[in-house]
């Protein structure tokens, strides 16, 4: 598996960022923190968490390869950075897909303290049942969404909001859960919402 590897900053805290490419203007933003992007791979493959079809005609199906990146999270990397940095504290976020990916992963291990999904891609199918029935094994988990993300022509998306809502209540029943909602549509200010979840969760 290509997975390409940035750590920036240092501190008590060690985030680890899925899917993002270009973190640097992130981790700035983040004191105390040190940000481990991982990148490289193929979104619809790896940060799924099970086969799935397509759901825009141009699109691509989903390859439901997620297991295969937790795992080396928790067997590989996770115990690298460790013994580099030696975090007091563990979390795992990404954005869209990544923020599904991040809150499944934290189903699937406990090495994360906290969880961070970011307008998550939670109307995947079948992963509402899914929390049902796979507690999340961490301290507090933090999720978001924009107002405006569920206005899409998309049936299968236009769910995002409800489902979000849903699972906030969900998991509110083992875990500190911190829910916001944001101004704006899924790609309004990106950046700015992954810091604004770090910063909720490192408070």
């Amino acid at each position: 598996m290509n997975i390409q590897k940035m750590l920036y900053g240092s501190g008590r805290n060690l985030v680890i960022l899925v899917g993002e490419e270009e973190a640097e203007p992130i981790a700035e933003q983040l004191e105390d923190c040190a940000l481990l992007s991982l990148s490289g791979f193929d979104w619809n493959d790896m940060l799924s968490p099970w086969p799935a079809e397509k759901i825009f005609k141009k699109g691509a199906d989903f390859g439901g390869r997620a297991d295969e990146l937790v795992t080396v999270l928790e067997t590989e990397i996770v115990p690298q950075v460790r013994e580099q940095l030696a975090p007091e504290r563990l979390i795992i976020a990404g954005y869209s897909l990544a923020g599904l990916f991040s809150l499944y992963a934290a189903t699937k291990t406990d090495v994360f303290d906290a969880c961070a999904s970011v307008s998550g891609s939670l109307w995947y199918p079948g992963f509402d049942a899914y929390l049902k029935e796979h507690p999340v094994h961490c301290e507090k988990i933090y999720l978001s969404l924009g107002d405006a993300e569920k206005n899409t022509k998309n049936p299968v998306m236009g769910q995002v909001e409800t489902k979000t809502r849903e699972a906030a209540e969900l998991l509110s029943g083992g875990a500190e859960v911190i829910f916001e909602m944001n101004p704006g549509g899924h790609f309004n200010e990106p950046d700015k919402r992954i810091v604004k979840a770090v910063k909720a969760l490192t408070e």
